[in-house]
């Protein structure tokens, strides 16, 4: 199981990013995805989850409304866009999923957002 994000970047208060998470090495549509963060100094947090098969999604309070998470199952790619982006959201953001029971993550992608 492999998880390999991209996207991340240094942006200003208010733009937007899109990350983007790679899988491979399991049945990517048969899983849920999620997407967790983690900012210096603070414990890791959920982000956002996507069901299998387009299924439902579920998010922090502190992004709804402006984070938004899909996937792609015939890509086996999950993505976050995040729009209207705040200081708040600076951190190391993880793409993750359990699969057989183990909770698997990527390297991370650093977002850092900053007038």
């Amino acid at each position: 199981v492999q998880f390999v994000e991209s996207g991340g970047g240094s942006v200003q208060p208010g733009e937007s990013l899109r990350l983007s998470c790679a899988a491979s090495g399991f049945t990517f549509s048969t899983y849920a995805m999620s997407w967790y963060r983690q900012a210096p100094g603070k414990e890791r947090e959920l982000v956002a989850t996507i069901s299998n098969f387009l299924g439902p999604t579920k998010y922090a309070d502190s992004v709804k409304g402006r984070f938004t998470i899909s996937r792609d199952n015939a890509r086996n790619m999950v993505y976050l866009q995040m729009n209207s982006l705040k200081p708040e959201d600076t951190g190391v953001y993880y793409c993750s999923g359990v699969i057989g029971g183990k909770r698997y993550w990527g390297q991370g992608t650093q977002v850092t957002v900053s007038s």
